[in-house]
């Protein structure tokens, strides 16, 4: 269903029309006294701007701990895409009452009776700044903030569970302990509106002011609550604890268009930092591909002006430098299927980055389409299947591989079936730590048919077509003996070779990083995909030319064994982003418990292999086409 939606979302993308709406995403009209629809999701821990994040797990709205009212005829779950499950949301009816152009002052929801154990959760979850997320007309409830550094108002999705300030004072619920939390059991609804030629109306902003108040005991009052009460409420964790929720909603004029309601939202925190990323990005790109240019084109065209001079002198005892690999360069490498297989999975996963990048950066990818990022990266990864078969299948033939059928499967079985294992534990410490966000029995397989009934298949084909193409022609013949291999100075050995190689790329978006490490843990929006197209260009750009010069290099100290080296060359910078997200932990979170230690180790561990696999393929792919360019122009004998 989302793969379709994706799809007819591009197809009417090109269509000749003055405009569109992407599906799920069209405005609705409303009159007054229409009832809005109102729907909540899980509570998510959110990372604020002065202080460390200090869980990575979310919990249902009706978890029964939190005593959160439910609609009269009890929460209804709405249907998802695959990858808004996958990533932890939980959306289901709501019990507030919202209609349009009616305004409610201290509306009661229900009367609730929270325990001294679940108080406890609860007081835990406000410590760790837990959000609650509400979906009015498909917007997020919001805060309203102030960015420190621009000045500017921009809305924060989702809103405190309650305070944990020592600053706040007031009241409690039979106790003068102050160092407890308070908890937000008043909210008032800010709703925006925009008037049409019509008569109609749509919701164009929603903002929550969520507030602590101690409106009374239910069992004491008849029902009624007093929301204007200066008492804060504080849950007891020695005693029952009974109070009312309650809500309130007011509705605003707004000038502002149906079709840029989301721009309050997709604030981009100091884009001069993005600009300085950028621009940082593009410099080491260009320098580094003039100064490598510059030192490839001179030495190659020298190396080849005396290789050929000496070619046609008949004096073939002063060869020197890579001409004397001429007959090895291209021998096939130790363990050439584990190769085949993992440049075959790179390709997939670099094919499925482009052409998500691309939806993302056309704006099909808008945030009002729950879950469809995810979804598409799904989609596009198990159709470029074809992708990853063809290409292992191709380069394993070049390899003089004789195992064909083996190979495409383990080309369609080992990278799967190391992140299906990897998310399985993953989902254990999820299920174990009573997270939201645990995937359910019916998605994992509705994964795993994906991966048996369509990507496997695609591997299959793909891989058919490969060995029917058969192998890559070389430019030079292979001898039956391999020459020795001179000792390798230790910067030019494998792994400190990629190590080093993975700097540059690294740097060209260490900055980017940030902001996608706290869209991927800290629940912000991230909207940037211009930015993050540009610099994943640069990166792409980076990694090739660092590649091919260091198997220059490498080649010049006459070791031909350059296949490996050039796909751990190309990977290198998946050593430098595991490093910085341990920085990241060590300086913008703070976990307790071993769940949540595993979980982020787990998930930035399934990044880093990502990283590690799209840019071997990268590497090794820019290191070949330059092996075969420089070896095609040699003159030999």
């Amino acid at each position: 269903m989302a793969a379709r939606a994706a799809c007819l979302a591009l197809a009417i993308g090109v269509l000749p029309v003055h405009s569109f709406y992407l599906p799920g995403s069209a405005p609705a009209q409303y009159k007054d006294g229409d009832r809005i629809p109102v729907l909540v999701n899980a509570l998510t821990p959110q990372i604020a701007p002065h202080a460390q994040l200090k869980s990575v797990i979310s919990y249902n709205y009706y978890e029964p701990a939190f005593g959160f009212c439910q609609p009269p005829d009890g929460p209804k779950q709405q249907s998802e895409a695959l990858g808004s499950i996958l990533f932890g949301d939980r959306i289901y009816s709501a019990p507030f009452e919202i209609d349009m152009m009616r305004n409610t002052s201290c509306r009661v929801l229900c009367a609730a009776n929270i325990s001294s154990t679940n108080a406890q959760f609860v007081n835990q979850r406000i410590r760790e700044d837990y959000t609650l997320n509400v979906l009015i007309d498909g917007l997020p409830a919001a805060e309203m903030k102030k960015d420190d550094r621009t000045n500017e108002i921009f809305y924060s999705s989702g809103f405190e569970l309650g305070d944990d300030s020592s600053l706040v004072t007031g009241s409690t619920s039979g106790t003068d302990d102050h160092s407890t939390p308070t908890l937000h059991t008043h909210y008032n609804f800010y709703l925006e509106y925009h008037d049409r030629s019509d008569g109609t109306r749509r919701v164009v902003g929603a903002v929550v002011w969520p507030r602590s108040i101690d409106s009374g005991r239910p069992s004491s009052s008849n029902g009624e609550a007093d929301c204007y009460a200066e008492r804060s409420y504080r849950l007891s964790e020695t005693a029952d604890n009974e109070f009312f929720w309650t809500y309130s909603v007011y509705w605003t004029p707004s000038a502002t268009p149906w079709a840029t309601r989301w721009d309050h939202y997709l604030h981009i925190f100091d884009p001069r930092i993005h600009w300085f990323s950028l621009i940082n990005s593009i410099v080491i790109a260009v320098f580094l591909c003039i100064m490598v240019g510059t030192i490839l084109a001179r030495a190659v065209q020298k190396d080849l002006s005396r290789y050929n001079a000496i070619d046609l002198e008949e004096d073939v005892t002063d060869d020197m430098g890579w001409k004397l690999l001429h007959a090895d360069v291209f021998r096939p490498p130790q363990k050439a299927s584990a190769l085949s297989v993992t440049i075959g999975s790179g390709s997939q996963l670099a094919a499925m980055t482009g052409v998500t990048l691309i939806f993302a950066l056309l704006g099909f990818l808008s945030p009002s389409n729950r879950g469809l990022l995810p979804t598409v990266m799904i989609v596009c990864w198990t159709f470029f299947g074809s992708i990853s078969g063809y290409v292992s299948a191709r380069l394993y033939a070049t390899f003089n591989g004789q195992n064909w059928k083996t190979n495409l499967g383990a080309t369609a079985l080992t990278f799967p079936t190391i992140l299906f294992g990897a998310l399985n534990l993953l989902n254990f410490f999820l299920l174990t730590s009573g997270s939201s966000g645990a995937v359910p029995f019916g998605t994992m397989v509705a994964i795993v048919l994906l991966w048996f009934c369509i990507s496997i298949p695609l591997v299959i084909v793909g891989g058919v077509f490969g060995v029917r193409q058969g192998p890559i022609s070389m430019p030079v013949r292979t001898n039956a003996i391999p020459r020795q291999i001179p000792p390798t100075i230790w910067y030019l050995r494998a792994w400190p070779s990629a190590i080093l190689a993975g700097v540059l790329p690294f740097s060209a978006v260490f900055i980017e990083l940030f902001f996608v490490m706290s869209s991927l843990f800290g629940n912000k929006v991230y909207y940037a995909f211009g930015f993050m197209t540009l610099c994943m260009s640069v990166v792409v750009l980076t990694t090739a030319t660092v590649t091919v010069l260091m198997t220059y290099f490498a080649l010049c100290a006459e070791d031909y064994r350059w296949q490996w080296r050039a796909f751990l060359c190309g990977g290198g910078s998946a050593f430098w982003v595991f490093i910085y997200g341990l920085s990241y932990w060590a300086s913008r979170l703070s976990l307790n418990g071993l769940s949540l230690k595993v979980l982020y180790l787990g998930y930035l561990s399934l990044v880093t292999l990502v990283t590690f696999l799209i840019g071997g393929s990268i590497g090794f792919i820019a290191s070949f086409v330059f092996m075969r360019k420089i070896y095609s122009h040699l003159r030999v004998d």
